[in-house]
């Protein structure tokens, strides 16, 4: 059974950083194209930020310069780098792990902007 583990959220102060990270337990990490996704209270579940296999990234217009998604495909994981936060940033933030008909998710994990 495929184990997606979130790690890193908290609470942090507006303008704070924080890092996000994602372990994927498939056999083959590399060929997957790996997501981050929020979903604020009320809200949908929205992209953030995703990487192909090719590396190709792709971002949310509102984290645009701020957060920063990046893998290494031999520890199975893939992170993003959160600065500058804003208070419409909290939410909490998904997993995603996706290749062919494969989709696994995260529990997710909960990051706060507040002062």
């Amino acid at each position: 059974q495929v184990q997606v583990v979130e790690s890193g959220g908290g609470l942090v102060q507006p303008g704070g950083s924080l890092t996000l990270s994602c372990t994927v337990s498939v056999h083959i990490f590399s060929v997957y194209t790996v997501g981050w996704y929020r979903q604020a209270p009320g809200q949908q579940r929205a992209l953030v930020a995703k990487m192909t296999s090719g590396l190709t990234t792709n971002y949310a217009e509102s984290v645009k310069g701020r957060f920063t998604i990046s893998r290494d495909n031999a520890k199975n994981t893939v992170y993003l780098q959160m600065n500058s936060l804003k208070p419409e940033d909290t939410a909490v933030y998904y997993c995603n792990a996706a290749w062919l008909i494969s989709d696994f998710w995260g529990q997710g994990t909960q990051v706060t902007v507040s002062s």
